[in-house]
């Protein structure tokens, strides 16, 4: 119970890693707040949260809206004047294909909801976060760090959010700790559209020889996030069962 009566704000938790981050937090004792554009799977999530003893709301959140943060910033400072960890997994890929293919509406999109959403957040809520000495979570990917073709602006997005957590670090230490997590592959619904033989080649990729399951990343979150993560911060944690150590290009 390493959150227990403490606030989590997650965004992108209507489903995958979000989802699974908002039921761990939970489950530790943490009070949820669920966010996210799709408010049937939000609202799914918080009702399995609260019915297995936990204790979740949701709030409709577009990550990419001004005036949706400052919604959610009130309602933080009325329902609880704190907030001891966020976060902030929002992000979706906009287009599959290479830079000089990119409409711009197509590169701000991607970078709108990967990269500067996580900012939005730290400028709505770091004061809630520094009275509560609290963390910040930022999902990254392991798009940070190895190219892969189609997903240039995936990929600068991801990679500036391990700059902006080491930045955060600095900049609101030591009163709020800031990390990064870096999820390789890992099972969830990104993955119902990709071909067989695609996702067989991820797997072979790995060490561990199969796919993550989003419950091991929220695992990772929480440490993150939590005390036993105290002297913590600045950090780029990589979770991808060893995708970016090893290459199979058969």
């Amino acid at each position: 119970m390493r959150f227990r009566d403490r606030v989590a704000v997650v965004t992108g938790a209507a489903s995958g890693i979000g989802a699974a981050a908002a039921e761990r937090l939970a489950a530790e004792g943490a009070h949820v707040l669920v966010t996210d554009v799709d408010d049937e799977g939000g609202a799914k999530v918080t009702a399995q949260i609260n019915s297995g003893g936990g204790r979740a709301s949701y709030l409709h959140l577009d990550a990419v809206s001004s005036a949706d943060w400052d919604g959610l910033g009130a309602h933080v400072e009325q329902t609880w004047g704190r907030l001891d960890v966020l976060h902030s997994n929002a992000g979706r890929a906009i287009a599959v294909k290479p830079a000089h293919e990119l409409t711009e509406q197509e590169w701000q999109a991607q970078i709108a909801v990967s990269l500067t959403a996580a900012w939005q957040g730290v400028r709505t809520l770091i004061g809630p976060l520094r009275r509560a000495r609290g963390s910040i979570v930022l999902t990254s990917s392991v798009h940070a760090l190895v190219g892969l073709p189609g997903h240039p602006a995936y990929a600068a997005a991801k990679g500036a959010l391990c700059a902006l957590g080491r930045q955060l670090a600095v900049e609101y230490g030591p009163d709020v700790r800031v990390n990064t997590v870096l999820p390789g592959p890992v099972l969830t619904g990104a993955w119902d559209s990709v071909p067989d033989k695609a996702r067989e080649a991820s797997i072979r990729a790995t060490v561990a020889k199969r796919f993550g399951d989003p419950a091991e990343v929220a695992a990772a979150v929480a440490f993150l996030a939590s005390d036993d993560a105290s002297f913590v911060t600045g950090a780029s944690l990589v979770v991808d069962g060893g995708w970016s150590v090893v290459r199979d290009s058969a």
